[in-house]
């Protein structure tokens, strides 16, 4: 590969984490071992301040922007390319942690979400929290049509848009959450406003989240809820892409695994349209 096609690539990953504290080895394993230039991580459950900066910085990671919160929640973005804050609209509405965006030199836009799971029952009227789950996403809907075509909306959705999407037996159609029609219209509608799910014609099977419960993992009884999404523009510039399931095994793991994306960017991108073209 010449030089240029290098400067030209770009790996980028996504990975809820489920404390970033609790898992800095397993995180550290993987970025040594796969070498992403980019980690949008959700779930970090650790504030600003406290985050483990030094375990990336140490790996050649000199670029974070953190949106931190105790116990819950919490999203970063970690580079080893230079990336500056996006102006984080207040679309979120509900004083979590749940998104953060960075625009590289390049001009990619990386919009990192982590989607509430919205409690068991996905009826708004006697579960307050699958209500807030439909809310989040309609506001994420509206903000996300005035984005620019050059941009990746990466994270946890907490939802499993097509019936091959679940393997969990206990999450069903009609009586769970996460596969409910209001939320699996609700990603569509992500879809028809320029967003394409870019890891699915690569990787047409797999999951990307087990629950730690009931052997789900050794049944491979899990769900596809992580997600890279990309602007038309991009789509066809995606040259590889992995879930990467070994990352639920051994001790300690996550229940979600990296969902990894290679990019090559070609020419500079100068593409400031909405994405509904």
């Amino acid at each position: 590969m010449s030089s240029k096609a290098k400067s030209n690539s770009l790996k980028v990953a996504s990975w809820n984490i489920n404390s970033v504290r609790a898992r800095a080895e397993i995180v550290e394993r993987f970025l040594t071992e796969h070498q992403p230039d980019i980690l949008c991580l959700q779930e970090t459950k650790v504030v600003n301040e406290t985050f483990p900066e030094g375990l990336f910085r140490r790996l050649g990671y000199n670029h974070l922007m953190l949106n931190g919160q105790r116990m819950h929640h919490g999203v970063a973005i970690i580079s080893k390319l230079p990336m500056r804050d996006e102006e984080r609209l207040d679309w979120q509405a509900n004083g979590e942690a749940r998104h953060i965006g960075v625009r590289l030199d390049n001009g990619l836009r990386i919009e990192n979400v982590y989607i509430p799971a919205g409690g068991d029952e996905p009826d708004r009227t006697v579960n307050p929290k699958f209500g807030q789950k439909l809310d989040f996403i309609q506001r994420m809907i509206d903000w996300s049509g005035r984005l620019d075509g050059s941009t990746l909306l990466v994270g946890d959705f907490n939802v499993a848009p097509l019936d091959s999407d679940n393997g969990d037996p206990s999450v069903i159609p009609g009586l769970s959450t996460h596969v409910s029609e209001p939320e699996r219209a609700a990603f569509h509608a992500l879809e028809q406003i320029g967003l394409t799910d870019v890891v699915r014609p690569l990787v047409p099977e797999g999951y990307t989240y087990w629950d730690y419960k009931q052997l789900r993992f050794p049944r491979n009884e899990g769900m596809r809820i992580d997600f890279v999404l990309g602007s038309h523009s991009f789509a066809d510039r995606v040259t590889a892409a992995a879930i990467h399931r070994n990352e639920r095994k051994g001790d300690g793991p996550s229940d979600h695994v990296p969902v990894v994306v290679d990019l090559d960017l070609g020419e500079p991108e100068d593409d400031d349209r909405p994405m509904i073209f």
